[in-house]
């Protein structure tokens, strides 16, 4: 798009994102053959919950549970890993899940993938270089992009009436031209006023911090707002993920995202539904002691996952959850935190 039209499209670089009408398109799409499916009860969101320390092995037996057919086949995959800072993990994505997914992916016969982040505390670029990010990508035969990178017309506005940004966001038409989207999360605590930093606030990453030409920092109002649970819910609606893979082997239970106390949560949790996964991350955080705002009220009440349940993101209740396990170790875990969801 010549620059001219974006103009005449979104009303000027300082208004770009008073009248994109396209918010909520996204969140109704059908991506493959849906490991969510409708019965008379509702929507059942199946979620691969494996016990395991080793994280290459765990993300191995998570997909083979969700058993995917041909999802994936010759299809242009998009990966968003948690690359918010160069801290380890669960500050950012571990390598060996990466890896491991892109290796499964392959299996399944996927076509172009990419990797792509913006970080939101350090230089993406430096931090992609810093856990050698770059070099898995090359050796793994991906492409890798830096959304500060980007131009003014690589970015899709999203805006509609009653959204709580004051001027919408933006997503990288990357991203959203991919076939497939696989969002790769940690578990951990958020102290910025997320509470939590899961799947869905891993998709705070997707949107740009400033658009070329345009003075306004999104980020800045997402981060001082009263409503930065809510928003980070609807930033969402602009994507629905293929595939979600929640690093759960270590976790933050307090501080995060990139540094915090940590503890051996030893699990590895995959499917398609984010509020699901989120859900369990919840009730895992519980599980392990966690902070005040974590533990408030119930799990579904928690305002990200309230939010993204209202907007039609995924299940909204523990009842609309089917959890996938491989074994004894993985099934008396989960006895041990569906208690928790109710």
């Amino acid at each position: 798009m010549k620059r001219r039209e974006w103009l005449k499209k979104f009303g000027g670089a300082g208004a770009l994102f008073l009248a994109a009408p396209e918010m909520f398109a996204c969140q109704k799409s059908v991506t493959g053959n849906e490991i969510a499916r409708r019965t008379g009860s509702g929507v059942v969101s199946k979620v691969a919950f494996v016990k395991t320390s080793n994280r290459a092995e765990g993300v191995k037996r998570a997909i083979e549970l969700l058993n995917f057919k041909d999802e994936f086949k010759e299809k242009n995959v998009f990966l968003k890993p948690n690359y918010n800072s160069s801290d380890p993990t669960p500050g950012s994505t571990h390598n060996d899940v990466l890896r491991t997914v892109i290796d499964e992916l392959r299996d399944l016969k996927s076509g172009p993938m990419t990797i792509g982040d913006r970080s939101g505390m350090g230089d993406t670029q430096a931090v992609l270089e810093a856990l050698d990010v770059n070099y898995l990508a090359k050796d793994a035969k991906a492409k890798t992009v830096v959304f500060d990178d980007l131009k003014e017309e690589d970015w899709q506005a999203f805006h509609s009436k009653g959204s709580l940004w004051e001027k919408g966001f933006a997503i990288p038409k990357t991203v959203l031209a991919a076939d497939r989207i696989v969002n790769l999360c940690c578990l951990k605590t958020h102290r910025y006023g997320g509470h939590f930093t899961l799947s869905l606030k891993n998709s705070v990453g997707l949107a740009a911090k400033r658009v070329p030409n345009n003075d306004y920092n999104f980020m800045r109002e997402l981060h001082s707002s009263s409503n930065q649970r809510r928003m980070i819910a609807e930033i969402n609606t602009a994507y629905k993920p293929a595939l979600v893979v929640m690093d759960g082997v270590e976790a933050f239970t307090d501080g995060g995202p990139a540094k915090g106390k940590k503890v051996r949560s030893e699990v590895m949790i995959a499917g398609t539904d984010r509020v699901a996964i989120d859900a369990i991350g919840v009730a895992l955080l519980r599980h392990f002691g966690t902070t005040s705002a974590v533990e408030k009220g119930k799990v579904f009440e928690q305002e990200q996952l309230a939010q993204a349940v209202k907007l039609g993101l995924g299940a909204g209740s523990v009842d609309q959850i089917e959890f996938l396990t491989d074994g004894k170790e993985s099934a008396e875990y989960v006895n041990k935190i569906k208690p928790l969801m109710i």
